[in-house]
């Protein structure tokens, strides 16, 4: 029995469907269907209960999934030791997880800067907004826009992004920002994909729910909502202004989105890890200088 099958059967349960495991893992939908088809058969037991709207466990594979939990685990914990054990240099490779935004704009920008200090170090980035296991191993360092729980982690908060309303010279057609009616215009604003982040709050406080027009988890796509003549957006004010759009005056401050560096606690003393971290602070103390 693989105790890879067996992660594949705890993540149907916590995700809700194959080809968001599927997605997590960047396998196609139809090889995790063949690996759980087998651990049934290895099993002899149904544990999926497929259904016209999903997957679901039975009974059965809840069960085995419960029993499975600390195996998992274990695993994940016996393969960050061998990283640790056999990793005696800043060489080796590192898995990192964030926004397309931190992807795209902050760390792949600065790559070269980590290769001139860790020639030796190789990097996976991955741009998803979803909650991801470092646990698991499904990355070795992640960025996320909020403070998960769990004390298996080491979570530094390392910057804050400043955001504002924005929008194109083309859809101002002229018009005076500061008297402009927030409520009476297109809003483009990010959706719940980081959790209840601060800004969907600041919408519903300032009573804009409803002069929402879009809602994104990619802040490339709002910028490029916006630059395109679609509406307001909601966005960090660094990379917006780059776009050449025009900041509206707005009444009420729009709250930081704070930017946390998580680890788990079992390689944050591998020196690969430890070179990536230097170099992630490094790159977002490049993006506030310039």
């Amino acid at each position: 029995m693989d105790s890879e099958d067996l992660k594949l059967l705890l993540m149907l349960d916590e995700r809700g469907s194959m080809s968001a495991v599927a997605k997590q893992l960047d396998l196609a939908v139809s090889t995790v269907a063949r690996r759980l088809e087998g651990l049934e058969a290895t099993l002899g037991l149904r544990l999926l209960d497929r259904r016209a709207n999903g997957v679901r466990l039975t009974i059965e594979g809840s069960r085995i999934a419960a029993l499975a939990a600390p195996l998992v685990d274990q695993a994940a914990r016996i393969g960050r030791a061998a990283a640790m054990l056999g990793t005696a240099s800043a060489a080796g490779h590192v898995t990192i997880s964030s926004i397309d935004l931190i992807i795209t704009d902050v760390l792949a920008p600065a790559l070269p800067m980590l290769w001139a200090k860790s020639p030796g170090l190789s990097v996976t980035l991955r741009a998803q907004g979803e909650v991801i296991s470092l646990a698991a191993r499904e990355a070795d360092i992640a960025l996320r826009m909020s403070r998960p729980e769990g004390a298996s982690l080491i979570a530094r908060r390392i910057y804050e992004i400043e955001l504002g309303c924005f929008a194109s010279p083309g859809y101002l057609a002229g018009r005076d920002p500061a008297a402009i009616s927030l409520g009476q215009e297109r809003l483009l604003v990010y959706d719940d994909s980081y959790g209840r982040i601060a800004e969907l709050d600041w919408v519903a406080k300032a009573g804009l729910d409803g002069a929402v027009a879009l809602r994104t988890g990619s802040t490339r796509a709002l910028l490029n909502a916006a630059a395109a003549d679609g509406g307001i957006a909601l966005l960090p004010v660094l990379f917006a202004q780059r776009a050449g759009l025009t900041r509206l005056p707005i009444a009420f401050q729009l709250p930081p989105r704070p930017v946390w560096l998580l680890t788990h606690r079992d390689v944050r003393r591998l020196p690969a890890i430890r070179a990536a971290h230097r170099w992630i602070a490094a790159a977002f103390t490049g993006l506030t200088r310039g």
